[in-house]
């Protein structure tokens, strides 16, 4: 055989053959290696969707839920009363506008009658409804606020930072909540907004400890584990793909707290430690609790509208409970 036959052959190299390239490989562009930067997109889209699905259940599960809806629209009609009290009693109503001792009904101009110093009970109760919503509202934001950042980072992170914010919170829960309310109130001038800052102090340590028990048994998920492998820093974990997964305990949870702050600062009013510039459900309790015998109205009025729209906001509470809590939206 001579040389040019050797010729003919495909190339050896390192003992397996080398295929010719054909016209179509040698044209072809050279295709990148898949560098799985769509994952994160796709998954993204996918997360999305689901949120989506879940949202539209939880929301028709809510809607299906008669004392949801009781306590939906009776907080709304309190908003609405909160809002328009400054339009339908624009002057102060701590004035003196009336004959004191008039009994609801007994005239027209005060539908609910007047107190011992002749101040309108509707306006006082209309009023009340502000201060009583912008103090519930106000120290549960900050509250939720910041246990849910404490929780979150002693969740997420575990080890000593964990044992340190355990500590933290575990001070704050063995002191009576309500006497270091009482302390924190009498230490500094009484107002709306000490008052509510007092309440978020003694209300965030039971957000974070729930917090803390959802991330711990959440950060182990596989879907963590996945935006871990993509090279997702902490933040963005936490932010992105936990707390959403976390939310619904802490969502039912900012309603009972702020019937609790409700509650806590119409216990301050009534023992003369609120904001005493401005009119509460609970300063009217207060002020009318000598006269109970001769004027019940001045404290059935206000205690029924604590009464109600605390009521409203525990049964929205069982709704969203209803609506968010996977072992009950699963049999529906």
């Amino acid at each position: 055989m001579s040389t040019t036959d050797f010729g003919a052959f495909p190339a050896v190299t390192g003992g397996a053959y080398a295929a010719p390239a054909t016209n179509e490989q040698a044209t072809a562009p050279e295709r990148p290696a898949w560098s799985n930067m769509k994952a994160p997109d796709a998954r993204s889209q996918q997360t999305a969707a689901v949120a989506i699905t879940n949202g539209r259940r939880a929301l028709k599960v809510f809607l299906a839920n008669p004392n949801a809806l009781f306590g939906t629209a009776f907080l709304a009609l309190v908003i609405a009363v909160a809002l328009l009290a400054p339009v339908l009693y624009p002057g102060d109503p701590l004035s003196m506008v009336g004959k004191p001792f008039l009994w609801p009904g007994q005239h027209p101009a005060f539908p609910l009658g007047t107190d011992s110093l002749g101040r309108d009970v509707l306006a006082g109760i209309l009023h009340g409804s502000r201060i009583s919503l912008f103090v519930g509202l106000m120290a549960t934001a900050l509250g939720l606020t910041f246990g849910v950042v404490v929780g979150a980072i002693a969740g997420y992170f575990s080890g000593w930072i964990d044992d340190l914010l355990v500590r933290l919170i575990e001070i704050f829960q063995t002191l009576p909540s309500f006497v270091l309310l009482v302390v924190l109130v009498a230490i500094v001038q009484p107002s709306a907004t000490t008052v509510t800052l007092a309440i978020a102090v003694i209300s965030w340590p039971t957000v974070a400890r729930l917090t803390r028990a959802e991330f711990r048994a959440i950060r182990e998920k596989d879907f963590v584990m996945a935006a871990r492998s993509l090279g997702f820093g902490h933040g963005r974990i936490i932010v992105r793909e936990i707390l959403p997964n976390a939310l619904p305990p802490i969502i039912v949870t900012s309603s009972v707290m702020v019937a609790t702050a409700i509650l806590m600062e119409s216990a301050l009013s009534f023992m003369g430690l609120g904001d005493p510039n401005v009119v509460s459900w609970g300063s009217m309790i207060g002020t009318g609790r000598e006269l109970v015998r001769t004027a019940w109205y001045l404290t059935a009025l206000p205690g029924l509208a604590i009464v109600f729209t605390v009521l409203a906001l525990n049964l929205i509470g069982d709704g969203l409970n209803d609506a968010l809590n996977p072992r009950f939206t699963q049999d529906r």
